[in-house]
């Protein structure tokens, strides 16, 4: 099974470091080849994503990635900088299905931004198209009018198939949950999402087994800090996906513990955990690190067919959690502070 491990920027090169002892504790016929991203594939080949970098992620089982950004390439013309790599990986991959499960560890219920007795035991799987919408709709740019003044535009945009694809993931994934899916829109606005709530709503009828909810965006915004316990999978366009997927990682007491997977038509894709490079704390040896170790999780399960490697990975920062173990974002009073490397060995050692 051949894995590209792509580090990036920030305290990417830390917390995937840390996912690989855990897969290599598994002992499993893993082929890991590393290569540049983001930045550091800006610095190596002038390119946020080389070619060299691309070649191997498509020639890959599975893409394991860290993080990208770096202020220092603030500057540069915006198809140069780190943050573009991942979207051309997206593209060129076509990794169409974003899955970001968001799940409150009972031990870690008292560090959520709610009230515990309001996130306990919450378990939500959001689905996201990744591909389509107003991140890759044509026309956009920055013109000047007939007046003289600069305008931006984008153009958000949805095909047919594109919804129809989104929705049978999440319809799959929601068969194999509790068969509860809130499909979520602004259709009394869009006329994007007037054809989303059509399709969505046609596709249900192959699955007369599954409840399907309509909501509006801003309505579900307020309902994930209001009942987040009332959602089982959430099936959303690329930019309300990435909104609520971040609103919903504060549920959980730390963005450092989301992972997520975005896969292809295939069931290959790439892993990550859904934060960022955080510059201001790379090197100093304090990132939490599970998000990406339950990212390689996410890998083991949907992309290498190795479920029960994904469950022991799982139990493993279960019980490192259980056991207090701690990194600086979700520390308490009384629990065992580490710092990365620390947490990574403690999971591994929990193999």
């Amino acid at each position: 099974m051949k894995i590209a491990v792509l580090p990036g920027d920030g305290i990417g090169p830390e917390i995937v470091a840390q996912a690989l002892l855990v897969l290599r504790r598994l002992a499993l016929p893993l082929e890991i080849e590393q290569a540049p991203v983001g930045g550091a594939g800006y610095l190596a080949a002038g390119d946020p994503l080389p070619p060299s970098t691309l070649a191997l992620a498509k020639a890959a089982d599975a893409i394991l990635f860290g993080a990208v950004g770096d202020p220092r390439f603030d500057r540069l013309e915006r198809a140069k900088r780190p943050e573009q790599a991942i979207l051309g990986l997206r593209k060129e991959l076509g990794l169409f299905a974003n899955l970001r499960p968001a799940q409150v560890h009972a031990e870690l219920a008292s560090a959520s931004a709610l009230r515990p007795e309001i996130v306990s035991g919450l378990d939500i799987l959001i689905v996201r198209e990744l591909t389509g919408d107003i991140y890759f709709g044509e026309p956009k740019g920055i013109r000047r009018t007939q007046t003289g003044e600069r305008e931006g535009f984008d153009t958000m945009r949805y095909r047919e198939s594109e919804v129809r694809r989104i929705a049978r993931v999440a319809f799959e994934a929601a068969r194999k949950r509790k068969r509860k899916l809130c499909s979520v829109d602004k259709a009394n606005v869009l006329e994007t999402s007037q054809l989303w709530r059509e399709v969505v709503s046609a596709e249900a009828k192959n699955y007369p087994d599954l409840e399907l909810q309509h909501m509006y965006v801003d309505n579900c915004a307020m309902q994930l800090v209001r009942n987040p316990g009332q959602f089982d999978v959430i099936v959303t366009g690329n930019l309300f996906g990435d909104i609520l997927s971040d609103e919903a990682s504060m549920l959980t007491g730390s963005i450092g513990m989301l992972p997520s997977a975005s896969l292809d038509a295939s069931g290959k894709g790439l892993f990550e955990p859904i934060h960022g490079s955080a510059p201001d704390i790379a090197g100093h040896g304090v990132a939490n690190p599970l998000a990406t170790i339950l990212s390689a999780a996410m890998m083991l399960r949907y992309s290498l067919a190795r479920p029960d490697a994904a469950a022991r990975v799982e139990r493993a920062v279960a019980q490192v959690l259980r056991e207090g173990y701690r990194t600086a974002d979700i520390y308490t009073a009384g629990a065992k502070k580490v710092g990365t490397d620390e947490m990574g060995a403690a999971v591994a050692a929990r193999l």
